[in-house]
């Protein structure tokens, strides 16, 4: 197996060093500015070390053609520019798929918890919490000298079957801070950020403010996302916290308005002194959609950014069960997608991270949300299904080098 080469980090120049300064400076006041930027400093020399730990990972490594062994990972070319990359996991298929685990050390420097640290999975009883499946995530990050990302705090979806019988409005919003100080005090200092909130904003359910209409609103309110980054706050000080939500990215009237929303949430939030410090866009994107302004979504961010957020890209794939059945003819266009998606985004300086839901394809929940009508496989992800890099791969890293030689 050949050795694996990375490309020299570059100092921080022009939209770079801002890129940096807005991490770093924001960050270091927070506390976790040294962690990143110790994770950043020591990935590229230990990570060919921690593939060398586990006979495991090394083998399955060759599953990756030499080709793409020589260049440098999707991880290591976004350090290059201040930026993480990473996706999303789940702790059985980490344990369970060696070759997969392999890609995973090599391309991510920042893991989220796919469903691990959901309330389904986190509470079997409304007395009991079960960190089994989050404690190994966490284990193979620190390992691999990788960030964590905690996904998610509160959200209408992948609450436990208990819920809707125990929780009542008497009782919610104790049930709502025990759970976020349990889970946030059990990884203090030890995560990146943690999506507080996710998904409060939907302006078809008809409310003034724009909230979705969660089983959370109905028993406490809105003060229901002021309770939430509150108490994650004080369970852990150190963390970023991240409202996250989708449905962001497109120049059609429903997602405008879903943007001017979550831009009216996070004012109120912070008018109110509420502690919020980035919003995640979850990307979930369409091959063959053809209304993306670049334009519109760098003017979203920079409204963001002007409140003095960061902001995260979270979720982000793209559908293909639309697109033709050839494979290169939808590769083709899946690849266009990232790469004009990403061009825009990472302009801005207020982006500090990009996360793919899933990093192959042999992993994607577009399988059963999202299938295809005529039964071929979709390919939505960097990574195929035998874990080889695809033009989305080439899209993404294209979009991270060309921001690197622009800068430098």
């Amino acid at each position: 197996m050949p050795n694996v080469s990375y490309e020299t980090l570059k100092l921080p120049t022009g939209d770079m060093a801002k890129r940096r300064t807005f991490l770093y400076g924001a960050a270091g006041a927070l506390g976790f500015g040294g962690s990143w930027l110790a994770a950043q400093q020591g990935f590229s020399s230990t990570s060919q070390q921690t593939y060398g730990s586990d006979q495991g990972l090394v083998a399955s490594k060759n599953h990756l053609s030499n080709d793409d062994n020589r260049r440098a990972s999707l991880s290591d070319r976004a350090a290059s520019k201040g930026l993480l990359y990473g996706a999303t996991v789940t702790a059985h298929r980490i344990s369970s798929d060696a070759s997969f685990a392999a890609c995973v050390a090599r391309e991510c420097n920042i893991l989220v918890a796919e469903i691990d640290l959901k309330w389904k999975a986190l509470r079997p009883a409304p007395d009991q919490f079960d960190f089994s499946r989050s404690d190994r995530l966490l284990d193979f990050t620190q390992r691999h000298n990788m960030q964590f990302r905690g996904h998610t705090l509160v959200w209408h979806n992948g609450l436990p079957d208990w819920f809707e019988s125990t929780v009542t409005a008497d009782n919610a919003e104790q049930f709502l801070r025990t759970h976020i100080q349990t889970v946030v005090s059990q990884y203090a200092g030890k995560m990146h950020s943690w999506d507080v909130v996710n998904e409060a904003i939907l302006p078809a359910h008809g409310r003034q403010n724009g909230l979705r209409g969660t089983p959370w609103l109905s028993l406490l309110g809105e003060s229901y996302i002021e309770i939430a980054f509150e108490t994650a706050a004080q369970a852990d000080p150190d963390a970023m916290l991240v409202y996250n939500d989708f449905g962001l990215d497109y120049d059609i009237s429903e997602e405008e308005r879903k943007r001017t929303a979550v831009l009216e949430l996070l004012s109120r939030l912070q008018s109110r002194g509420i502690p919020t410090h980035a919003l995640g866009i979850q990307a979930h994107l369409h091959g063959d959609l053809t209304h993306f302004n670049p334009d519109k979504l760098r003017s979203f961010i920079q409204d963001v950014a002007s409140m003095g957020l960061k902001v995260l890209i979270t979720e982000l794939d793209v559908s293909d069960r639309r697109l033709p059945r050839d494979i290169d003819t939808r590769d083709r266009q899946v690849a266009e997608v990232y790469e004009a998606y990403l061009t825009a985004a990472l302009a801005e300086p207020s982006v500090i991270a990009v996360l793919t839901w899933g990093l192959s394809d042999r992993y994607t929940w577009l399988t059963h949300f999202q299938p295809r009508s005529d039964g071929a496989a979709v390919r939505p992800l960097p990574l195929d299904d035998r874990l080889q890099p695809k033009r989305a791969w080439r899209a993404i890293a294209d979009a991270f080098d060309e921001m690197s030689e622009r800068d430098g």
